[in-house]
This record gives C-alpha cells, structure tokens and sequence, in this order.
C-alpha cells in the first residue's frame, strides 16, 4: 500500500501528469528510489542557485541524508554564505528586463551587483567575508597547510566567527548545513569566482602564495577516490543547470574506466539534468541523456530523466516531493 503524502507532494502526484510535469514527478520517484536501495546521489549546482535561495531547501535535503556529495560552482558556493551574513541588504529587482545602461550603471555605483532580479550588496556581503575567510588563508599560507576552497568557508562557519552578522535562519544556509556534516564537496573553476579574484589579488600582491590553495586537479583525483569507494551500490547525478558544475564531476567515470584501466568502475546509477537549455548542436548543456552514452559516463540502463525548465521552479518540487512535504 503506498504511503498517504503530504500537501505538496499529492497535488504534485495529482495534477502534474504529462510533459515536462511528468518528468518532474517521474524524476523525483526514481530519485527516492535510488536512496531506498542505498545508493548515494551528487547534486550540482550551476547558475546562481544560491542567490536564488535554494539553500531552504537543499540544507533539509542535507540534514536528511537526501544528497551525499555536492559539486558546484565558486558562485554557489560563496553566494550562500554571503545570502547568510548579508540578506537584508539585498535588493530585490522585478522590473530588471526594464532596466537601461544607465540604470545599471547606478547600480554598480552603490555596490548593488545584480544577478537577474536580485543586487548583492559588495561591501556588506563580499567585505564582510572578506576578512573572516582571509585570515585562514593567510594562517595556512605562512604555516605551509594547503586546503581546498570548500574546506576554508568550512572553516569559518564551524568557527562561529560569522554568527554576529546572520541575517537569515541559520538553517536555511545550505553551506552551514554541509559544513556540520562536513559533506563532501567539489569546486571545479573556483577561480573565476569572486572569493577567487580576491585570492588571486593577494596573490598578484605577494600576500599569498597560489601553493595553499589546492587545485582542480587535485579535486579531481579526490573525487576519483570518493567515487571508487562510495560506487559499490551505485552513485546517482542530479544536474541542476549545466556548465562546469555538471561537467566536472560526470567525467570521473570515463576517467577511472577508459584512463586509468579500471573496467570494473560502475556508471552513474541516475541522472537527471534540470535545464532552460533547449537540445542543440555542440552544447554540453543541451545535449540529450543518451548522448552520454557514448562518453562512457552513463550505461544504457542508467534511468535517465531531462526537466526542461527553471531551475528554480522544478528542483524545488523535486526536494519537495523527496522530504514528503
């Protein structure tokens, strides 16, 4: 007999029945049903996920055991924090396809960087983790320690150093939600985030050696080990847009298998990709499940699932349906 859901969860399974609402539900029951048989699912996170405030729900997703390892970009990853210590400062856009040269212009001048609708405020969210996140990459740099970026906004969570500036409930922070698990995260192309330029700026200034940081290599040959010993009972990928914060990591498995000889690796047991991006040619973000196929990173049996829609409207409902709300 199947379990009686809650509000959100049965209007989902009632009314969303064909097309792309079907893959969502689709998606959401196969997803649930990887964890029931024990396998572990990676969620990626591309866009700017966390500006849009995914962290509500992601960070229950975490506390719940509903995703195991993260990959994401420097944005996302930076961003949480920074929607955590500098919330009320944010500006909120709606008419932001109305907006002129000029407009934006003005924006900038108040320190108002926006991403579509919303302004991250530079010197209440970016400052104001400045200096916290610094001094860790200054005490390891002259101690000769090297870290992943991760690990140091990890770090300085766990530090409570940031706890006098919370402007939202701390358990809507998926970065502090991950910090108190100490989940296991990947950063591919940290560098080109803000948090990176500011490393780097240290860095060009001589403050800093690039030594202690430690790279994308290196997260590579992590994640190559995380997999090999979490794959016995299958991995899952749940792509939230496209970009490096998917490609990166669904590339472990050709690697360990076609690279480094290990026939015995598993493909990745699920994969659903959420994405605006429409089916096109050369786009690693538009391309069809199957087409992974032939890079070796999913099997023919793998259940494979698209939602072609906003991020931020359907990886909701999937956590929705996944945490039974």
């Amino acid at each position: 007999m199947e379990k009686k859901r809650n509000a959100v969860s049965s209007f989902i399974e009632k009314y969303f029945l064909h097309f792309n609402a079907a893959a969502v539900v689709d998606a959401a029951k196969a997803y649930e049903k990887a964890l029931e048989s024990g396998q572990k699912m990676m969620i990626t996170l591309a866009g700017a996920m966390s500006t849009a405030e995914m962290g509500k729900l992601l960070a229950e997703m975490i506390r719940r055991d509903k995703v195991h390892i993260i990959s994401c970009t420097g944005a996302n990853l930076e961003e949480d924090v920074m929607n955590l210590v500098a919330h009320k400062s944010y500006e909120r856009v709606p008419h932001y396809r109305d907006l002129t040269p000029a407009d934006e212009w003005k924006l900038l001048e108040q320190g108002l960087n926006r991403v579509t609708d919303t302004c991250i405020p530079e010197e209440r969210a970016f400052r104001r983790l400045q200096k916290h996140v610094y001094a860790r990459w200054k005490a390891a740099n002259d101690a000769g320690r090297r870290h992943f970026p991760h690990e140091y906004l990890y770090q300085t969570l766990l530090s409570g150093d940031l706890q006098q500036y919370y402007e939202i409930d701390p358990a809507d922070s998926w970065m502090l939600a991950a910090a108190e698990k100490n989940l296991p995260i990947a950063v591919p192309g940290w560098e080109d985030s803000t948090l990176g330029n500011i490393f780097a700026s240290y860095c060009i200034r001589g403050e800093l050696s690039p030594s202690a940081m430690k790279t994308g290599i290196e997260y590579m040959t992590w994640l190559a080990d995380w997999y090999a010993n979490n794959s016995a009972s299958g991995v899952g990928f749940f792509q939230i847009g496209g970009g490096i914060a998917g490609d990166f990591p669904i590339c472990v498995v050709p690697m360990l298998h076609q690279d480094l000889e290990q026939e015995a690796t598993p493909f990745w047991s699920y994969f659903c990709q959420i994405s605006d991006s429409t089916t096109s040619y050369g786009s690693y973000s538009g391309a069809v499940p199957n087409e992974k196929i032939t890079w070796g990173k999913l099997g023919v049996d793998t259940p494979k699932f698209i939602i072609e829609s906003d991020a931020t409207i359907a990886a909701p409902l999937v956590f929705a349906w996944l945490l039974d709300m």
